[in-house]
């Protein structure tokens, strides 16, 4: 599966709008088939608080649906998987609750974000159940990814797992290139 941005139609009308926040037949028209088993949601307080770059290793590896419900973020996707032509290379889109764009984002990505708003929130679905003995990722400012985050001067707000992440070239990537190369990202 690749990287897929995502734009909901939204029906409007003087009362506000109302949109499909997932479809599993039309997901499917995208090549999103997967079957999501959890829903997360998460708040952070300041702009700059970066989460990320996550991932889930296999057995408990999990596609992840995501989408800003209040605020906005910077979300990003970068390609982990060994032997892929574009590993290390990343796509980014900025998701907020005025726009309703969503990303997808497969097992065998890196995936994090930065708040863009204070209160922001997200929600994102998964396809696999979280096992700490699992998680994985790399660092937010590895210089051969070279990711241009939209930082407040005073730089991002991490947690203390986040800080210690290695650069994705002494990471150990637990995933391998299914043949999908990373493409533009629009669905």
């Amino acid at each position: 599966m690749a990287v897929r941005l995502i734009r909901p139609r939204r029906f409007g009308d003087e009362r506000g709008w109302f949109m499909e926040t997932y479809n599993r037949a039309r997901y499917r028209e995208f090549g999103i088939d997967c079957t999501f088993i959890q829903d997360n949601h998460s708040m952070s307080r300041d702009v700059g608080v970066l989460r990320g770059l996550h991932w889930q290793a296999p057995p408990h590896g999990q596609d992840k649906l995501v989408r800003c419900v209040r605020g906005r973020i910077w979300d990003v996707a970068v390609d982990a998987r060994r032997g892929s032509p574009t590993f290390g290379k990343w796509v980014a889109a900025e998701l907020s609750a005025e726009n309703g764009h969503q990303l997808f984002v497969p097992v065998g990505f890196a995936h994090g974000f930065v708040t863009l708003e204070p209160d922001t929130e997200v929600e994102y679905k998964v396809s696999g159940d979280y096992a700490p003995e699992c998680e994985g990722g790399v660092r937010w400012d590895d210089p051969a990814l070279a990711l241009p985050w939209p930082l407040p001067e005073n730089g991002p707000t991490l947690s203390p797992k986040d800080k210690v992440l290695p650069p994705l070239s002494e990471a150990d990537s637990p995933f391998d290139y299914d043949g999908h190369p990373l493409e533009p990202i629009d669905a």
